[in-house]
Parts: structure tokens; C-alpha cells; sequence
């Protein structure tokens, strides 16, 4: 007995080790069933919460005038050169939203070298494996009216210069290839190395390009036709934005209760002409595997979740990464660590959104999965998504593709009453600046605060509640102008917008 005891015990550790080894793989970084709310005690007074209506009505109020307004006047008459030096290529890594940036400064460089620009090429996601081109994402001949007098583009090479391709500039070094931009390179550094290339070969490839260009120093021309990109020029396919208006019309025409996603959208297309318009705010929750990984800070998921972590952190970033070297406390007090689904649900329902509150969920995909966003769930009951407001059929043209599924909700997005992102990134820099632009109401979580709020396992929810609006009231958008080397994508006053 007492071997079969122990053989019993053995063969038990070693599947626990084994368990623990595979849980640490990144394909394993998805499910974890015992998360449970880490502040308990907020959490409790959170679901028991009541917001008069006074705190309703000032919390829904949409911005005051801020005596700042869009300012990008178009030229009444052509300002292309007579003579273009060339064709410009451009190759644009990182997410929908990183590439949205470099689009910009694409044409902005165009227009510097008096060059015609190739529609840009989008690569492949290193981390979605999203192949989804330009002409998938964006309208191209909205693209190319809009600026039509500003830059000439084209949407595909003469055939003279059809050998340049991504597959070309891999193969071998090229003399037509610049791979030496600087990151925030100049507008002299593009004429002192780039223009060259143009008139010795009649056209210049450019990769990597992602924040290739300056915010600063550079004329108002210039700063004003990348607004004209970003704000007027970028609009998505036309099924992009019919699936974004559909979501946009079943939240503010219906309420949410708990139902199967084909049955809710049933009810939701049968229902959605009915009523006065409501509100709802869209949450940005920016919560996925590399994100924690990086962060090096405690979620809760125990020590599987952690060793899990590292385990990536190593194989990723080969531990390079300097978050690691501070304690969780430490990483939390300074505002480093991202908010959880719970942390981000406690912040709203103290700054006083209720039960009634439509939330739309704008993420890929949150790393903990369901079990993760289970107490925000609690918080705020009519959550919705993509998939809880769509059919089948409706997301079959976007369905895995990381691209078209962040472009759908940057859509809904700039829809929303309110946008609340749970942590910085290109994404909530985007939209914070595409809002700025339209003088729309966003929430933006002050890190340091709330990261100090939740370190304090004592605190009760009055006084929590009473921090967190006191640490909010200058956060809901009201207006930052641009600093020095700060993004004109995220600040868009002055560069973009005219003072009263």
C-alpha cells in the first residue's frame, strides 16, 4: 500500500509539473478558470453601488466648447509639382493603428521628396498573422480624391518597376532599398538621403517606416496634410462601415440582457427602429498575452499564471525587459502595470456608471479569457461585443482578421458618448487624438493613482470612489496642447486645430 501510495503521489507531482510546463507555452497563455476578484472588498460595495441622477446626468454631458476647432483648409488650387522625382514605396509593420500613423507620414514624405507614392503596403502581423493589404482595410479612391490635390498616388507600379517587391527587398541588399531611416528622421534627412535614390533609380522602397518622421520642425504644410490623412483622407471599405453603423444603432437602440449571440441579434434587428436613441460608452480593454508578459507585473492568476509569464517574457523579449527588475508594488505605485477587466470595471462604477450602463467591449483578445472579464461582466451586465452583437454571417468577412476586427471597433468607437481605454497604447493614442479632433468626451485612467488606490487592501468604497473622481475630473478630454516630440496623432491642437 504504502508504494502504491507513493507511486499514486509521483505519478500526481509529475502531472502538476507536467500541467505547469505546459501552461507556461504560448499556446497555452489563454484560459485560466480560478481567477477571482483581487479586491474583494471594492468589489462587493461596487455591485451594491447607486448614482443619483444629477451624477448621471453631469457624467453623460457631452464636452463644452473648448474654444478649439479644425482649421485644415483645403488648397483651391493644385499644389502637386510639375514633375514628380519618382515612386515612393513604403512598408508598414505593426497593428491597424501603428500602420494608420505611418499612412500619414507616408504622404507626408511624398510630398517633401515631390514624390508620387505607391499605396502603402501593410505587412503581415507578426503577432495576429493578419495578411489584410490597404485596399482590405481602407477606401482607396476616397484615399487617393481626398488628396488628389496634394500628392500624386498611385495604387500599383508601372510595369517598368514591377520588380519591386516586399519578396525582392528580402532576398538580397538593394540599392533602391532604404533601411537606414532614423526614428523621427527629419525632413533634411529625407532629402539628404532618400531624393537621391529617386534620381538615380526612379524609385525608393523605405522599410522599415513606422515612426519614420518628425513631429517637429517641420512647416505647417506639412503638419497639416498629415492631419488631412489621419482625420479626412483614411476612411474604411464600405463593409467596415455598415457592420460598425449596424453595432452602433443595436447599443443605442436597445437594451442588453443576458441571451445567446444569434438569438440577441435576432431580437436586436427586430427591435432596432424602436425608441429614443440611448448612450454608451466603449471600453478599449488592451489585455492580451504580450502585454501582461511585458508588464512583468501580478494579475492574479497565481503562481501558474506567473511562472507562465516568464516563461514567455524569456522566450520573447530573451528577459530584456526592465519592468522585471521592480517589485509588482513598485511597478504598481508608479502607474506601470495595465488595469485588469476587474480593476478598469471598479474604475467606472466609482466614477458612476451604473447597472443600465451600455458597455461595448473593444478588444482582439483578453489573455485569461472569459474567466478574466467574468467580474467586469458582473459590474456592468449589457456588456457587449462584436460576436453578442453581430450574426454569423455578419462577421464573416472580418472573422480572423485582426485588422478588419480593430478597424470595426476603432468605427464604433468614434461612435461612442464616451471611450474609455484601459491602458496607452496606438490604439487609445488614435482615438484620443481622432476625438480631440471632434471634441468628444474621453475618460483616461490616471495610472499612478489608481495603481496607488488598489495597493491600499483597506481602503473602503467611499473613499476610493471619492479618489478616483476627484483624480479624474481634468481626464475626460478636455484639451492638451502638443508638447515637443509629443505625436501629432495623439495631440492634435495646434498642428490639426485653430484656437477661437
Amino acid at each position: 500500500m504504502k508504494l502504491c501510495g507513493g507511486l499514486v503521489l509521483s505519478v500526481f507531482l509529475l502531472g502538476l509539473l507536467g500541467t505547469v510546463a505546459h501552461a507556461s507555452s504560448p499556446s497555452v497563455l489563454t484560459e485560466w478558470t480560478g481567477i477571482k476578484p483581487r479586491h474583494m472588498r471594492l468589489f462587493r460595495s461596487a455591485l451594491q453601488r447607486q448614482t443619483s441622477d444629477e451624477e448621471q446626468s453631469y457624467l453623460w454631458n457631452p464636452l463644452p466648447n473648448q474654444k478649439w476647432g479644425k482649421c485644415m483648409r483645403s488648397s483651391s488650387t493644385s499644389s502637386l509639382p510639375e514633375k514628380s522625382e519618382g515612386y515612393l514605396q513604403v512598408f508598414l509593420d505593426g497593428g491597424l493603428n501603428q500602420q494608420r500613423m505611418g499612412i500619414c507620414d507616408a504622404v507626408a514624405v511624398a510630398k517633401i521628396l515631390n514624390a508620387t507614392l505607391v499605396i502603402p503596403h501593410l505587412e503581415v502581423n507578426p503577432v495576429w498573422q493578419d495578411s489584410s493589404s490597404f485596399e482590405d482595410i481602407f477606401d482607396v479612391e476616397h484615399f487617393i480624391n481626398v488628396l488628389k490635390d496634394d500628392i500624386s498616388i498611385v495604387r500599383e507600379l508601372p510595369d517598368e518597376f514591377s520588380w519591386s517587391t516586399r519578396e525582392y527587398y528580402a532576398a538580397a541588399i538593394r540599392p533602391t532599398r532604404i533601411k537606414t531611416a532614423p526614428v523621427h528622421a527629419s525632413a533634411n534627412w529625407y532629402q539628404d538621403n532618400v531624393l537621391p535614390v529617386l534620381r538615380s533609380h526612379g524609385i525608393a522602397a523605405i522599410a522599415p517606416f513606422s515612426h519614420r518622421l518628425t513631429f517637429d520642425n517641420l512647416p505647417m504644410e506639412m503638419q497639416k496634410l498629415r492631419c488631412k490623412v489621419n482625420f479626412q483622407a483614411l476612411t474604411f471599405v464600405p463593409h467596415i462601415r455598415a457592420l460598425g453603423e449596424a453595432l452602433v444603432n443595436r447599443l443605442r437602440y436597445n437594451s442588453g440582457d443576458s441571451e445567446t449571440a444569434e438569438t440577441n441579434y435576432i431580437r436586436r434587428v427586430t427591435d432596432s427602429s424602436n425608441g429614443q436613441p440611448g448612450k454608451f460608452v466603449v471600453l478599449h480593454l488592451r489585455f492580451d498575452k504580450d502585454m501582461a508578459a511585458h508588464s512583468a507585473c501580478d494579475f492574479g492568476g497565481g503562481k501558474v499564471e506567473k511562472l507562465a509569464l516568464a516563461k514567455y517574457r524569456q522566450m520573447i523579449w530573451q528577459g530584456r525587459v526592465l519592468n522585471s527588475q521592480f517589485t509588482d508594488e513598485e511597478l504598481r505605485s508608479q502607474g506601470r502595470c495595465p488595469l485588469t477587466p476587474e480593476e478598469i470595471g471598479l474604475l467606472l462604477a466609482a466614477m458612476g456608471f451604473d447597472k443600465n450602463t451600455h458597455l461595448y467591449l473593444a478588444s482582439h483578445k483578453v489573455y485569461g479569457g472569459e474567466a478574466r472579464i467574468s467580474a467586469l461582466r458582473k459590474l456592468f451586465p449589457l456588456m457587449e461585443d462584436k460576436k453578442s452583437l453581430s450574426s454569423f454571417e455578419e462577421l464573416s468577412e472580418i472573422r480572423g482578421k485582426a485588422s478588419l476586427l480593430a478597424a470595426v471597433d476603432y468605427y464604433v468607437s468614434m461612435q461612442s458618448d464616451i471611450f474609455v481605454s484601459a491602458s496607452p497604447g496606438n490604439m487609445h493614442n488614435a482615438l484620443v487624438g481622432h476625438r480631440t479632433y471632434e471634441n468628444m468626451k474621453t475618460i483616461r485612467p490616471n495610472m499612478p493613482l489608481l495603481g496607488q488606490l488598489f495597493l491600499n487592501k483597506t481602503i473602503d468604497w467611499s473613499d476610493f470612489r471619492e479618489a478616483v473622481i476627484e483624480g479624474h475630473k481634468d481626464r475626460q478630454g478636455q484639451m492638451r496642447l502638443r508638447k515637443p516630440k509629443k505625436s501629432i496623432y495623439t495631440y492634435p491642437a495646434t498642428d490639426c486645430m485653430c484656437g477661437a
